[in-house]
């Protein structure tokens, strides 16, 4: 028998265990319901994208699941399960669309912890030629309207606590850095390329471990994790702004200082709920990135992922948007108070081990 429940312990359809995770499920299920009348409300259109795709994403970091469209009289193709419909839903804006949302499952291999599960649930939206500061008004909506459909004034993971009633506090990524680990981030920022050196000589000081092949962004992501996270969304929630450049992803580079880019982060309780971007939509600039990544997955995996032309196509005429990606168990879990995120999906995958 093998479940997401630790050995010997019975499985999640248990019904005696199933009895105590209802109460979630059920929370769960209004909190998705409040959250698509916010979305019409506000006229946007719900969209369903495919799961399979011609390449996963391009995130160095982030693993797939792979499969193969095969069959009689077909040339057998590669495909993957999407980790985000963001590439289908921007060929959509490309296509004209100008609001949409989406309510997807979405896979990632190789990621397990009581905050990771190989298959969840993912909620984006996507506003055409508006600014992106506007999704942080959603996101403050989005997490009142969470507490209340939950039936609870608070957000609480960990001991951690936050009030959802409360406006979210924008702090840039360099002032987090200096706030909570003591580090001038922005000493180690210039147009060309970041101080790799300059940051590991700070991530050694503050006591954090540096290894001779650790990059500027492998430093940077170690001290996020380790001395700033834990600190963002208590008692309020943070949207951690401007990130460097070198942090981009998809978003597009600041007007005003091509050091950063226009890209926050929502915390609540020290978790990571939801990444939001400025869209890029300079193909040619995004397709280096992609391909920067892709030498850094063939270097720390031994393998990569191919890109999606249609995508690159798609971008050179997808108009200016902001884009945001929320991973909707984790506000669950928030909501409700649940430890794990296996406590507020209906049903875990087997095999998954519980994790830390």
């Amino acid at each position: 028998m093998t479940s997401f429940a630790p050995a010997g312990a019975s499985p999640w359809w248990d019904p005696h265990v199933y009895a105590d995770r209802r109460p979630r499920l059920k929370a769960r299920a209004r909190i998705r319901r409040a959250f698509r009348e916010f979305f019409e409300r506000s006229g946007f259109d719900e969209v369903e994208t495919a799961a399979l795709q011609t390449s996963p994403g391009n995130e160095a970091h982030i693993g797939a699941f792979a499969t193969q469209w095969s069959g009689p009289g077909l040339t057998p193709q590669p495909l993957y399960l999407h980790t985000s419909p963001e590439f289908a839903c921007k060929k959509l804006l490309a296509a004209g669309e100008t609001r949409i949302f989406s309510f997807g499952h979405v896979f990632r291999n190789g990621e397990r912890s009581p905050l990771h599960h190989p298959e969840f649930t993912m909620l984006e939206w996507y506003r055409a030629n508006e600014a992106y500061g506007t999704l942080i008004e959603d996101c403050a909506a989005l997490l009142r309207l969470a507490a209340e459909a939950a039936g609870t004034g608070t957000l609480t993971w960990r001991g951690r606590a936050c009030d959802p009633g409360l406006p979210p506090e924008r702090l840039s990524v360099c002032d987090a850095f200096q706030r909570h680990a003591g580090i001038d981030l922005a000493l180690t920022l210039r147009d060309d390329a970041p101080d790799r050196d300059g940051l590991a000589a700070e991530t050694a000081r503050i006591g954090l471990r540096v290894s001779s092949d650790d990059s500027w962004s492998d430093l940077f992501s170690k001290i996020l994790s380790d001395r700033v996270e834990p600190h963002l969304g208590i008692g309020r929630a943070t949207v951690l702004d401007l990130y460097p450049a070198s942090e981009a992803a998809l978003a597009r580079r600041t007007a005003d200082d091509p050091r950063f880019a226009e890209r926050f982060e929502l915390y609540a309780c020290g978790v990571e709920l939801a990444n939001a971007f400025g869209e890029l939509t300079d193909a040619a600039e995004q397709r280096r990135r992609f391909e920067h990544e892709m030498e850094v997955r063939r270097r720390v995996y031994g393998g990569d992922f191919p890109l999606d032309e249609d995508f690159l196509a798609a971008l050179e005429r997808m108009p200016e948007a902001s884009g945001i990606a929320l991973g909707f168990d984790r506000l669950v879990m928030l909501a409700t108070g649940a430890a794990r995120i296996e406590d507020v999906l209906w049903t875990p995958v087997a095999g998954a081990g519980p994790g830390a």
